[in-house]
């Protein structure tokens, strides 16, 4: 039996890897090809456009893991029943119990490899890439025409150029009193973080207001304490679904301190713990597929059914998380929903297959 599942952890093994690879792939090549529009924008040239695809790759591994662990179970375990390889184990009395514990133990690894490149490999490529083609097209965060926005305590924060090495352009601070009147704005030509929380910032014109007349103060420079920083910076920078562990907590913590939703990163924190165990439930999912095999019907229809479904259940995460959000529902509920959904799914044709 040992022997046994030494080989299926082989040959499932090597089915995972083959797919994933054949994803990275193909999605690489959709990522550069939609990087053609970018090149020539500033300073961003072709082989910014492959650093920034590269960079992606552990994201996209994190991403699309656990579809190619389905596709590769199931077509592993399609081969060995076309060899009447698992028609033999089970006469031999092997039981469904027992496959599944195998195939569980190689789903265990790949959990484990998806947690890691999501915690720890992914979050920190992420961000380089992101800071690559901005500083390289030399704009500001993507998709915020005004800039960027965030709220600290009294007062509200518009950065306009976010660049590397933690340095900002175009800063205007509101400060706000207790009773939410405006009480200062503050201009600033650029800023530079100086460990552990404050700013130094230069070419500095403060607007002071007093009732009904205001007061104008030129600096050089001057020292500005907020709890903004540059992990919080990079948060910004980088979609919720590709953050860190660390990076979400500190971010949500900064939001419910000052009073600001967090719906959206409680269920990506929330995500970040549950889909690594995805792995579990698609070769759940695979092994039914196995047992149905006959040799009328082709393997090729077996591995488009694959597709399909790890497409579907791509879809549905992302689904469940927009409603999550828009309904304000629990973010436990919202993150372990597609898997709940699928692994009922995989118990129920399992139990189908068996009462055949």
């Amino acid at each position: 039996m040992r022997i046994y599942r030494r080989y299926l952890a082989r040959e499932v093994s090597g089915a995972i890897g083959l797919v994933l690879a054949g994803f990275l792939a193909l999605f690489g090549f959709f990522d550069l090809f939609g990087e053609v529009n970018n090149i020539g924008r500033g300073d961003y040239q072709i082989r910014h456009a492959f650093a920034f695809v590269g960079l992606r790759m552990p994201g996209r591994i994190y991403e699309l893991m656990p579809i190619a662990v389905l596709i590769g179970t199931l077509y592993s375990l399609t081969t060995l029943a076309r060899h009447s390889e698992i028609t033999v184990l089970r006469v031999s009395g092997m039981s469904t119990r027992n496959l599944l514990s195998g195939l569980f133990q190689v789903a265990t690894v790949f959990a484990l490899i998806t947690f890691l490149i999501g915690e720890v490999v992914a979050p920190p490529a992420e961000r380089v890439a992101q800071q690559l083609r901005l500083t390289q097209k030399g704009r500001t965060i993507e998709g915020m025409r005004s800039g960027l926005w965030v709220k600290d305590e009294r007062s509200f924060i518009n950065v306009q150029v976010v660049l590397r090495d933690t340095q900002l352009r175009g800063i205007r601070i509101y400060n706000f009193d207790d009773n939410a009147m405006l009480r200062s704005v503050t201009d600033a030509a650029e800023g530079v973080y100086v460990p552990p929380a404050s700013w130094r910032l230069t070419g500095v014109v403060k607007t002071i207001l007093h009732g009904d007349r205001s007061e104008v103060v030129s600096m050089p420079d001057m020292e500005w304490h907020s709890a903004l920083n540059p992990d919080i910076l990079a948060v910004l920078v980088v979609a919720p679904e590709r953050m860190s562990l660390l990076h979400l907590t500190a971010y949500i913590k900064h939001l419910a301190e000052n009073s600001q939703k967090t719906q959206r990163y409680d269920i990506a924190l929330w995500k970040k713990l549950i889909y690594p165990l995805a792995a579990l439930v698609m070769v759940a999912l695979a092994l039914p597929f196995g047992y149905t095999h006959n040799r009328v019907s082709g393997v090729s229809l077996k591995i488009f059914s694959g597709v399909m479904i790890g497409v579907f259940f791509h879809m549905l995460n992302g689904l469940f998380s927009n409603l999550g959000v828009i309904n304000s529902w629990s973010p436990l509920i919202s993150a372990i929903a597609p898997s709940a959904l699928f692994m009922l799914v995989a118990v129920g044709m399992i139990w189908w297959v068996e009462r055949r």
